[in-house]
């Protein structure tokens, strides 16, 4: 598998803490100008441990919608690409605001196979209001960090525990196995394995923070 040609970020100094988005916009409209390209050429392998590839797991996903005609149920998602499959899910409100304030609305949904890693509102409202702001001011802080959320190729439960090169560039590493998983130690898996038309989405409970 090849990993996907990025334009080059210039170096920026990291918060020592993560980020969120002011508000909740539930369009999928983004601009991408100045959005790294997001492309993986890597496709997804069949699972050793687990019977069904598309089994979701997990206490958050209880919070996705049942009714197969919600937009943020997994059925829905399954059927359009990440970032419109977020919009509609009640657990990212959050996330997609920040990708649309980063402009990578349409990297995420023309991306050819890759696995995010996604914060909760919840996760996301851990960070000190008035640092939000400081990282949403500044466009290629917050492209950083989402992009770190990101791996090439789309990740079973199977293929999930190990060291994963990003798209921000830094390695995230993931531990466990079967429905118990943790990345960088700290954030937990709450609703993995969700499917959608061109991303696998593992729902964590904490935002990543690419090493400095």
């Amino acid at each position: 598998m090849r990993a996907p040609k990025l334009v080059a970020l210039t170096a920026a100094t990291l918060f020592t803490i993560s980020l969120a988005a002011c508000g909740n916009d539930d369009s999928t409209d983004g601009t991408a100008a100045a959005a790294p390209d997001m492309t993986a050429n890597a496709a997804s392998s069949a699972p050793s441990d687990m019977s069904d590839s598309t089994v979701n797991f997990g206490s958050g996903c209880a919070a996705v919608p049942a009714d197969p005609a919600n937009k943020g149920s997994f059925q829905a998602m399954a059927q359009v690409p990440v970032a419109t499959a977020a919009s509609g899910n009640p657990l990212l409100s959050t996330l997609v605001s920040a990708v649309k304030q980063a402009g990578l609305v349409d990297s995420l949904n023309s991306a050819d196979g890759i696995t995010v890693f996604a914060p909760t509102n919840d996760a996301f409202g851990k960070i000190p209001s008035a640092d939000l702001k400081k990282v949403l001011a500044d466009k290629k802080t917050l492209t950083d960090i989402l992009t770190y959320h990101v791996v090439p190729g789309k990740l079973t439960p199977a293929d999930l525990a190990g060291d994963h090169k990003t798209l921000e560039g830094k390695d995230l590493m993931v531990a466990g196995s079967g429905t118990d998983f943790k990345v960088n130690g700290a954030a937990s898996v709450i609703c993995g394995n969700v499917q959608t038309a061109n991303a696998n989405v593992y729902i964590v409970d904490s935002v990543l923070m690419p090493k400095s």
